[in-house]
């Protein structure tokens, strides 16, 4: 190898150090506002004055919050399902098809990854109110739908391109027609992939703001949406309280697809 870490001598510590110093960057911002999230001072101040749970407590109390949650968990669950059944199909034809202009197809469907979120949404905004779209469910979840079928289409890619297709070839010998044997036998194989395609995928829908804020209206806001325009009226502690639960429920869903790949190989 031409970089080997234990042959580095004295630049490993420089190196591991480093390391340590971005680690506490981006994780120290995310420690700080779950730490404000148990101030007791009405706003928020650091190091808080004292502890307490009133903050979470007046979260709970507030009917705006937990609609505003069931609102981004029925756009996410939404987006989520057609995310995985249309990435699904688009992987496969892409994994297994043969077609002049595959690679360009292949790179149109994976744009909304690096194109800048606000042309996006702008361009989506300026459609969706000639339509008559903008401020509905069904607005939100074309939207966050462009943006979640990329990491779809990677998920389960990768995990078509490893798969055998011999075996999928033996159960159509046996009988099987070609999509009972993807159904039953190529499906089941790339488990991993589909669970990954739809972790990212709901991330994707929970986390956006910026599409979601030109998607909303005064009826229909998601909670990255009621965040952003609490943060814009208000610091009060009760942000802190939220992003501090989404923190550990986006934490807890990242790990859950190395939870379920371990499983898997045991």
């Amino acid at each position: 190898m031409l970089l080997d870490f234990n042959r580095l001598g004295a630049l490993r510590y420089v190196l591991v150090a480093f390391a340590i110093l971005v680690l506490l960057f981006l994780i120290l911002p995310i420690l700080f506002i779950a730490a404000l999230s148990f101030g007791s001072s009405q706003w928020l101040i650091f190091p808080p004055p004292s502890w307490t749970f009133k903050w979470y407590g007046e979260l709970f109390a507030d009917a705006r919050w937990f609609f505003s949650a069931l609102t981004s968990l029925k756009i996410a669950v939404i987006v989520t399902i057609l995310s995985v059944v249309l990435g699904f199909l688009t992987a496969l034809g892409l994994s297994r098809g043969d077609f002049a202009g595959k690679r360009a197809l292949r790179a149109l469907f994976l744009t909304p990854m690096i194109l800048p979120v606000i042309v996006l949404a702008v361009a989506l905004y300026a459609l969706f109110l000639k339509l008559g779209l903008a401020g509905t469910t069904v607005g939100f979840v074309i939207a966050h739908l462009l943006i979640a079928l990329p990491f779809s289409i990677l998920s389960i890619g990768g995990a078509l391109d490893g798969f055998d297709r011999s075996i999928e070839d033996a159960a159509i010998l046996c009988g099987a027609s070609p999509w009972e044997a993807r159904l039953r036998i190529t499906v089941p194989a790339i488990s991993h992939g589909l669970f990954a395609a739809a972790i990212f995928s709901f991330l994707a829908s929970w986390d956006e703001v910026v599409l979601a804020i030109f998607m909303s209206s005064p009826t229909l806001q998601t909670l990255p949406v009621k965040i952003w325009t609490t943060l814009r009226q208000d610091l009060t502690p009760v942000v802190a309280a939220v992003s501090t639960l989404l923190m550990v429920f986006t934490l807890v869903l990242m790990i859950l697809p190395f939870v379920f790949r371990k499983g898997s190989k045991q």
